[in-house]
């Protein structure tokens, strides 16, 4: 293919639940061209809110798959209006938002195939290359009694866990498929293949659907996270016999190539007709993708806190919990992505500012930077919101605690104010570096660095806390995102090709003058990473006392 064009491009799609962004990213990595489409804004006549409509059953949330057609059309037309070349294009790929499903009729083969290019693509395949209208998405929770009944049919959520990655959850595609298989049976049958959403956007570029692929295939509770194989007992449980047909083949691995482009995008925009595709991932490993390699961690520090762990290939395999995640890796071959989720990040850090620091950054950094590292034995957990991890706890709870005693609970009036800020940053760092610990196998490669991203990777007291108590250089992620992680994709599967279908990505982005990309922002300092690394156990004992507080209080 490099022979034929000298400057070559990479395509990264990201289907988010609020719009459509595409990047284009050259040989070297570097990116040359970003677009995108807003569903509420840019295709208003949907009826869409964020992406999405609820109801009319309470917890249902769905997304109309024609609305994304037509996202892909619009999309096309801006990049070609800001003067890209398509015929530079040399390989495809990209992310959807986990867990969303897309319906398949017994004619969208036929109909995917057959692509006329005159006209646009949801007048060719809406409503009928699909059994049901709307896509159910990952805000969907209408599935509980699924996730039951799954978690019941494997033997609890802890085998559950152990066997896909994932305890149940409603959002979960397994769970989502069960529901409809219950509640539109017609449609169910009706249904020749089920795609993720990840696995439906390549099957438009291809004119046939798509293989789903591994790293989101974890997050189905469908597929055996170890052998990247799906599980006959979870398709069983879930979709019935008949789902072993309607998922498709097995899960397909990142850095091969899925097919050429169907002639219809060398026609209607003039594609190069030897640009290939590659399987497209989920939005969080997309994530990992963009900003890391194994071995690295990357640390969200939104509004939510998310901790993306990328695990290298291990003898031993990574722990699963119920209380966390784990996915294969999009580019690597056994190894994984462990992933936490905590509902009380930035909110939970903003109201500790309002109430002990005046309202003021500046201020809740001076009184971090007062206090001792360790915060002299106290302890403080701060819940505005129910909690995912532990689960189901809320309040503020405050303690004094050492290595070397019971948890002592502390009251609010015996608590100095002037030590909150401290604790909070100290008490969720550790929450994440106890799981850190009980999930890297005892045979992992050390950690390497910690990348962080979200608003409050802004703040300097935050990013030395961050270094400090996980023991690693922290750097600051740029505009990277989930899209230039899908044109990575593509260009890694290019580059495999280049070189005979061998070598690994860490090999690829080792020319990238990754430097560039992201800064160091903060050195660990040693004296204080033993101290947080004696503290491990006296957070868990606080945290377990936590947890029995309120299950005593529901």
């Amino acid at each position: 293919m490099s022979s034929l064009i000298d400057d070559p491009l990479f395509l990264g799609l990201d289907l988010s639940t609020q719009g459509l962004k595409a990047v284009l990213i050259d040989a070297d990595g570097v990116l040359v061209h970003e677009s995108s489409v807003n569903f509420d804004r840019d295709l208003p006549s949907y009826g869409t809110t964020n992406g999405a409509i609820k109801g009319p059953d309470p917890g249902e949330v769905t997304s109309p798959a024609r609305m994304w057609l037509d996202a892909y059309d619009l999309i096309l037309e801006r990049m070609r209006a800001a003067g890209v070349d398509f015929s530079r294009i040399l390989g495809i790929s990209g992310d959807g938002q986990q867990h969303g499903s897309v319906y398949w009729s017994e004619d969208a083969e036929r109909l995917l195939a057959s692509l006329d290019s005159s006209r646009p693509l949801a007048e060719q395949l809406a409503p009928a290359a699909f059994s049901l209208p709307r896509a159910p998405i990952w805000q969907d929770s209408s599935t509980t009694r699924e996730c039951r009944e799954l978690e019941d049919a494997i033997g609890g959520p802890q085998a559950l866990a152990d066997l896909t990655g994932s305890r149940a959850y409603e959002r979960f595609t397994a769970n989502q498929i069960s529901r409809i298989r219950r509640i539109f049976p017609d449609a169910y049958r009706a249904t020749a293949r089920i795609s993720l959403v990840s696995s439906f956007m390549p099957s438009l570029f291809l004119g046939s659907i798509a293989p789903i692929e591994v790293s989101d295939a974890s997050g189905m509770n469908l597929m055996d996270v170890l052998t990247c194989r799906w599980d006959e007992r979870l398709l069983d449980a879930a979709g019935g016999p008949e789902l072993r047909a309607k998922i498709g083949p097995e899960p397909a691995p990142g850095g091969e190539f899925l097919g050429t482009i169907h002639p219809y995008w060398v026609q209607r925009w003039g594609f190069n007709p030897d640009c290939a595709i590659a399987p497209f991932t989920g939005d969080n490993p997309a994530t990992v993708v963009a900003l890391s390699t194994p071995g690295d961690a990357i640390l969200s520090l939104g509004t939510s806190t998310t901790l993306l762990l990328s695990i290298p290939p291990a003898e031993t395999a990574p722990k699963r919990f119920t209380t966390s995640h784990l996915l294969s890796h999009p580019t690597t071959q056994d190894a994984h992505i462990a992933m936490l989720c905590y509902k009380n990040g930035a909110l939970a850090r903003e109201q500790v500012r309002d109430q002990y620091a005046d309202g003021h950054w500046t201020r809740f950094n001076e009184l971090v930077e007062q206090r001792p590292v360790g915060n002299d034995g106290l302890m403080g957990f701060y819940f505005p919101l129910p909690e995912i991890i532990p689960p189901n706890v809320q309040g503020t709870f405050l303690f004094s605690a050492d290595a070397s005693s019971e948890p002592t609970p502390v009251s609010e009036s015996d608590f100095p104010a002037a030590a909150h800020p401290r604790a909070i940053l100290e008490s969720q760092f550790l929450s994440i570096r106890s799981r850190i610990t009980a999930i890297l196998p005892p045979d992992a490669p050390p950690l390497q660095r910690l990348v962080l991203s979200g608003g409050s990777s802004a703040n300097a007291v935050i990013r030395q806390a961050a270094a400090d108590v996980f023991g690693m250089r922290v750097f600051v992620a740029g505009k990277e995102g989930a899209a230039e992680g899908g044109a990575q994709l593509a260009r890694f599967a290019w580059w495999r090709a280049e070189n005979g279908g061998s070598g690994s990505f860490e090999e690829m982005r080792a020319n990238d003058g990754e430097g560039v990309r992201m800064k160091c922002v903060a050195e660990p300092d040693w004296e204080r990473e033993a101290v947080y690394k004696g503290l491990v156990e006296a957070y868990r004992a606080c945290e377990a006392e936590v947890v029995r507080v309120c299950a005593e209080r529901a």
